[in-house]
């Protein structure tokens, strides 16, 4: 399997109703005091059964730390981590066990393993995202102090938060189950979800993140590219379909004179339609980013489809799902930006100062 990361690294394991997830952090700096609280304050953030927009799953999503602290500092060695499962039904499961969903793993998974794990879609479950979670909360207390990083959903289906970022107060993200600081368009996203779910079926939308104060020369060349990292991390998102920076595909449209971000005296720029990233490197400017997620593939409602022998079925889903991924997915987005920025740096900092 694969890491997320370059120096920073990460490898994960569990499936949705094994008996846990867990993963190993290597080279995360030693002596490095670690807020544990925070990290299980991220994971609380994203745990399923917080309201009636998400799933009804109960977990408590409890994180043990197997090694790598000590005395409430890194020691520099790997740092292992795991998460039991509580609360599985795989009962729920059982009716699909030869069947292959519409725009599930079920089929693809089966083709390159020759097995699938069917309770809650296994590896392919987005219960997986535990553990990135874990991840990047512990890498931002890497990143300088004063860097913040903050997601939230800017549009379920065709209801968009039509404020620009900047007019928004990101400290009411976390006042209402859908996770939009504007409160008037919040309400009509969760009617939005709650109408959707009465009827068997699930929404997709975006999440904006926005990254202030991250120092200058953040990223490498060619294929370290700071937005390439980035659009990586964020695309292994379950669900993800889409990932766009700056003026994104709008920046299609226009010509240079219209796109050219003038400087200032100071080097900041009259605009920032580069997003805060040029080269591939961080300018100092906000970053700004924006992720695309389809609606939740697992619907209440029959679909025709196929088993695994050929044989024409009808397929329907039981037991607890998310109608939609968005409010969920906030804090996932932003811990992920946070292992990626971490790595990045920490690789700026040895190429600036070697080991020492």
């Amino acid at each position: 399997m694969f890491n997320l990361g370059n120096f920073l690294t990460l490898s994960t394991f569990g499936e949705s109703h094994g008996a846990a997830y867990g993963g190993i952090l290597t080279n995360f700096p030693a002596g490095l005091p670690i807020n544990l609280e925070e990290v299980q304050h991220q994971l609380d953030r994203r745990k399923p059964g917080q309201s009636s927009i998400v799933t009804q799953r109960k977990e408590s999503d409890t994180v043990t730390f197997l090694s790598g602290i000590f005395d409430g500092k890194t020691t520099g060695t790997p740092i292992g981590f795991m998460i039991e499962n509580e609360n599985q039904k795989s009962k729920d499961y059982d009716h699909i066990s030869k069947s292959y969903r519409p725009s599930h793993a079920d089929f693809t998974y089966d083709q390159k393993f020759g097995i699938r794990d069917y309770r809650g879609g296994g590896k392919s479950s987005a219960r997986e995202t535990v553990n990135w979670v874990v991840a990047g909360s512990m890498a931002k207390q890497i990143l300088p102090k004063n860097v913040e990083i903050n997601a939230y959903v800017s549009s379920v289906g065709d209801i968009f938060c039509e404020k620009p970022y900047q007019d928004l107060d990101f400290s009411k993200t976390e006042s209402n189950d859908v996770r939009c600081p504007d409160t008037e368009t919040a309400e009509k996203m969760i009617a939005k979800i709650k109408e959707i779910k009465k009827e068997g079926n699930t929404i997709g939308g975006t999440i904006t993140c926005v990254i202030k104060n991250l120092p200058i020369g953040i990223g490498e060349p060619v294929f370290g590219k700071l937005q390439a990292e980035l659009a990586k991390a964020m695309l292994n998102i379950n669900a993800c379909k889409g990932f766009e920076y700056g003026s994104g595909f709008c920046g299609a449209k226009m010509t240079g004179k219209e796109h050219n971000d003038l400087f200032n005296e100071d080097f900041t720029t009259k605009t920032n339609l580069s997003g805060g990233i040029q080269g591939g490197i961080s300018n100092g400017m906000d970053i700004y980013f924006r992720v695309a997620f389809k609606p939740i593939a697992t619907i209440l409602r029959p679909q025709e489809s196929f088993d695994s022998d050929g044989n024409p079925i009808t397929v329907e889903g039981k037991g607890r799902h998310d109608p939609c991924v968005l409010p969920r997915a906030v804090p996932i987005v932003e811990n992920l930006a946070a292992f990626v920025l971490a790595d990045l740096f920490l690789i700026n900092k040895l190429r600036k100062y070697g080991d020492g």
